[in-house]
């Protein structure tokens, strides 16, 4: 009985010593992964590229807010939209971006801002950078990017202005002492990819393809979904932390030659294929109507220019997605591509 009494003892002060040492060892070096995820606001969220990150920011689990109008609520546009936030959980907050009060009272409910709104405000993203300051508690700001790095283009009009305007809000913010991350996310697949980059066309072509330039400069084409996923999967990161996540999936970079060649693969067929030089795509892009001529003119920074692809990601401005978090199956073009065949 004694010998038995004693072993139980052993035993016990045992379990309590290597509880102590756990618990000691949780105090010292805490889990990261166990800390409260990032209360996450954005602002345009209900938009194209807006609505699957606020999509991805509630999948991952974070506390997820968008900024709306009352308006909003009850635009049957929107109604689609509006619904999946609900069954996903968000939060709305009444606001707008030209109402200061309002726009600071929301952002002191969050850990994260993430702006998403559209072409025609980019350039009242300065609302939002006060209202960051005021509130005084925002530890990263991601500013509408999702689309080039635009410290890295060779632009002509009109979408070198555009690009000028988002590299302005950069400078605005580091001038302001915001921490941020910019996603440069490059070519929305739901906007290139289901024909092929053929203005006015509603599926890949089948006889004939037009190729900006030479079709050899690298562009990149990525899943909505899946930018939405890289880019919530950076919030709480320290290593994107005042850098610049690109989103580089090895197997989404293709040439325009490539591409036409994988989708010709896929139907069995050889297009026609009509290369347009640089100098017929800059007198198209001066002659064509809103918005052709904004697409000619990024085609011709991505296609003509390789602006995707024509540097390296230094560590010291840049990281790449892919590389940081292997665990995202992302969807390739060789699969996005399959859906048309």
């Amino acid at each position: 009985m004694v010998l038995l009494s004693s072993t139980r003892l052993i035993v016990l002060s045992f379990a309590t010593l290597s509880l102590a040492f756990i618990l000691r060892r949780q105090l010292l070096f805490p889990d990261p992964m166990a800390e409260t995820k990032s209360k996450i606001l954005f602002i345009g969220g209900t938009g194209y590229i807006g609505k699957f990150i606020v999509e991805a920011s509630a999948k991952a689990g974070h506390p997820t807010f968008v900024l709306v109008r009352e308006p909003t609520l009850s635009n049957p546009a929107k109604s689609k939209v509006i619904d999946s936030f609900k069954a996903s959980g968000v939060n709305f907050v009444l606001g707008d971006l030209y109402d200061h009060e309002s726009l600071v009272k929301a952002i002191k409910q969050v850990d994260v801002v993430i702006s998403t709104v559209g072409h025609g405000q980019l350039a009242d993203q300065g609302k939002i950078i006060a209202a960051i300051k005021e509130a005084g508690n925002v530890k990263r700001f991601f500013p509408s990017e999702f689309g080039n790095d635009v410290d890295r283009v060779h632009a002509v009009e009109p979408a070198k202005t555009a690009f000028a305007t988002k590299a302005k809000v950069r400078r605005d913010v580091e001038a302001a002492g915001i921490p941020f991350t910019y996603v440069s996310s490059n070519f929305f697949a739901g906007y290139f990819l289901p024909n092929l980059n053929q203005p006015g066309a509603t599926a890949p072509p089948r006889d004939k393809v037009v190729i900006l330039g030479d079709g050899n400069p690298k562009a990149i084409f990525n899943k909505e979904e899946d930018i939405g996923t890289y880019t919530i999967k950076a919030v709480d990161d320290p290593r994107t932390l005042n850098k610049i996540l690109y989103i580089r999936p090895p197997a989404n970079t293709f040439s325009f030659n490539e591409l036409v060649a994988l989708w010709e693969k896929k139907i069995g067929k050889t297009l026609e294929k009509v290369y347009v030089s640089e100098e017929q795509l800059l007198k198209n892009i001066q002659e064509a109507e809103v918005p052709i001529n904004v697409i000619l003119a990024i085609g011709h920074s991505v296609f003509v220019k390789g602006d995707h692809t024509n540097f390296e990601i230094e560590p010291s401005f840049g990281v790449e997605a892919t590389a940081l978090y292997p665990d995202v199956k992302y969807t390739t073009v060789d699969e996005y591509l399959s859906q048309f065949v």
